[in-house]
């Protein structure tokens, strides 16, 4: 049986929980659809630790801690959420609403379907180096979920973008060292984030390596 709801929202990341937040002002009922295990997206799958600084009156936030707040704000609302299932059918009726069905065969009828997909579903960008295949590579990671873990150790951080500079910035101060990897002269990181990394380099803390 179908059910039956005012939006069914594809994504379960920090967009897709707002979303229902403003959904519900309006009275509106949503059903969250994920493929992931949990809700949060990538802040909860790959960087839950990660600091954050641009959320609004917040100085400081982590990535779960986000959308632990965000769960919390949502729960008046009491949404359906759908987890470690993708939408796999999507049809426009003839009466103006939509039929969509998941990879595990729940179906909802829909009176409209907001996608909040992110990037899509998580599949990690693997590291392609000769021989590393032939590794137990146990060093090597995709995600942070525990900061504590890289306490006092040698870090390689390839990347350019806000991830890469931001886990810089906060794991120069745990770590013995951090080299910053990027294959190009330019970031596409904040400017802020890129200065105070540049300003780790001056203190001995980040060697920067670029055109790599």
């Amino acid at each position: 049986m179908s059910i039956q709801t005012d939006a069914v929202i594809v994504g379960a990341g920090p967009v897709g929980l707002f979303q229902v937040f403003e959904l519900g002002l309006l009275g509106l009922r949503a059903e969250l659809v994920d493929s992931l295990a949990q809700v949060g997206g990538q802040c909860s799958e790959l960087y839950p630790e990660k600091p954050i600084y641009d959320i609004p009156a917040w100085p400081v936030i982590s990535a779960q801690g986000l959308v632990d707040k965000l769960v919390e704000q949502i729960k008046p609302f009491d949404p359906g959420i759908h987890l470690g299932q993708e939408v796999a059918e999507f049809e426009a009726l003839d009466n103006g609403r939509f039929r969509v069905v998941t990879s595990r065969g729940t179906e909802f009828d829909a009176g409209s379907v907001i996608i909040a997909a992110g990037l899509g579903a998580f599949q990690p960008r693997r590291l392609r180096a000769k021989g590393l295949d032939d590794l137990n590579a146990t060093n090597v990671h995709y995600k942070v979920t525990d900061r504590e873990q890289f306490a006092g150790k040698r870090l390689l951080i390839l990347g350019g973008g806000d991830s890469a500079l931001d886990w810089t910035l906060d794991l120069a101060g745990i770590a013995e060292h951090v080299t910053l990897i990027h294959r190009r002269h330019e970031y596409r990181a904040q400017p802020a984030s890129v200065e105070r990394m540049k300003q780790l380099v001056d203190d001995g803390e980040v060697t920067e390596q670029q055109g790599t």
